[in-house]
Parts: C-alpha cells; structure tokens; sequence
C-alpha cells in the first residue's frame, strides 16, 4: 500500500475523528481504563503535532528532539478544536512533503511516508475506540474500516513493532509459532517465528503452532486489543493465541 491511497484514507478517518461531539467528550474508553474520549482526542492531537514535527526537525536530532518540540493539548471542551485544527496542518504539511525526505521515527532515521503510514493505522484505531464507547451507551456502531488499510495495519503491528518486542518478556510463546492470515480477500498473510531471541516476521504462507484467521478489520483490532480474541477463527494450539494476546501489549 503506498502513501497516495493511505493518505487517502488518513484524510477520512481524521474527519471521523474530528465528527466528535461534546456530549462524548466524557464517555470512558472501554480499551484504556481511566481514559474518557476527551483524553484520547487530547493523545491523537499530540501526536499529530509529533508527525508534523517529525518534518521540521532536522532527522539527524532523533525523536527526543521532535516531541520536546511539541505542545501538549490543553484539557477543556476545546479539544475538539484542537483536534480539528492538528488534524488540518497535519494533512496540509504531509500533502506538501516530499514522501522520500528524511525524517526521525521511532525505526531511526527513514522516509516521510512512515508518518502517513503510522498517523492513518493510529488514528483508526483510535477511532474506533470512541465509536466503541458511543456505542456502549446506545449510539451506533463504529464505521467500518477500509480492508485494505487494516490490512497494512496488521503488516505495520507485526514488521514495525512486534518484532522489537523482546521474546522474553513474553515466555508463553518463546519457540512457538503463529500464522496470521485474513479471510475477506485482503490476502494478508504473516508467520510469526517466536524460537530465537527476537521475533522474526515473513510474509510466508507457512503452518505455525496456531492460525488466527479473520478480516483485516477484526484482526486489526484484537491484535491491538481492542476486540476479543474469541472473535477469530483460532486453528491449532489455543494456548499460544491466548499466551500471544494477553502478553503482547504495544
């Protein structure tokens, strides 16, 4: 997926967010205890304003530099304007930007693209979660996903994040194996090597010790926890899709 269609989709779930109200303003956010939807548009701000600080501070100064140079959003029922007006200068600085230019990330120094990448799959998951918290209170439900954003979203959780997940620290499924694969055309597939001392990811149709299977949108958010885990199809040993969900935690 490259970054003129994800762009695309950044731009239309940046109006969803930003279509908040301020009577949701105080409804808690199911996945994260302790957080209100006022709390999670004052985050997706923040780092909104970190993605367009990525651009003008020089790569070689590293992400240090870039969030010591953003504003924390101020609390109140102006966040949604904060939110609105992030939103806007982001879109305005990454629709201008060179997407080959260098900038920092949390990968070390690579291409503006990451940004447009990393801001589309941070804000749908987001999104969803205050859908879900409106839900929760009789409202409807969360718009659905693009299926082949959520699949890039699958890609971006196991290549740029699991894999500088230390083994260690999740020793239920050291020398195990997963296969991830959709089921709704979107044709993404990822086998997750747990044996050595960091995960490796490939994107190998291969057998692991358990297959989690589902659509790109379902399996997007109950790798980021967001959905249950009984809501895929689990083929094989159970006890390691448990052992991954609980213990992966990014």
């Amino acid at each position: 997926m490259t970054s003129v269609p994800q762009f695309e989709l950044l731009t239309r779930e940046c109006e969803r967010m930003a279509s908040l109200t301020h009577d949701d303003l105080a409804l808690p956010i199911l996945s994260m205890p302790d957080w209100t939807v006022e709390k999670l548009i004052r985050h997706v701000s923040f780092v909104h304003r970190m993605a367009v600080a990525a651009l003008e501070t020089p790569a070689s100064e590293g992400m240090a530099k870039v969030v010591g140079a953003v504003a924390k959003p101020e609390r109140g029922p102006q966040v949604l304007d904060d939110y609105r007006e992030s939103a806007a200068r982001m879109l305005a600085a990454y629709r201008a930007v060179d997407p080959t230019q260098e900038v920092a990330t949390w990968a070390g120094i690579v291409s503006a693209d990451y940004w447009i990448r990393r801001q589309l799959h941070e804000v749908t998951v987001h999104r969803f979660d205050a859908q879900d918290a409106i839900h929760e209170c009789g409202g409807p439900e969360p718009e659905s996903a693009d299926p082949v954003g959520a699949a890039d979203a699958i890609v971006e959780w196991a290549e740029q994040f699991l894999t500088r997940f230390p083994v260690e620290k999740v020793p239920a499924v050291a020398g195990r194996t997963v296969h991830l694969h959709t089921d709704d055309g979107t044709d993404a597939e990822l086998f997750l090597d747990f044996t050595g001392d960091e995960v490796a990811v490939s994107r190998l149709h291969r057998k692991g010790d358990v297959a989690l299977r589902g659509s790109a949108q379902n399996l997007m958010l109950t790798l980021w926890r967001r959905r249950p885990l009984d809501g895929l199809d689990i083929v094989g040993d159970r006890a390691v899709a448990q052992a991954l969900y609980d213990g992966i935690r990014i």
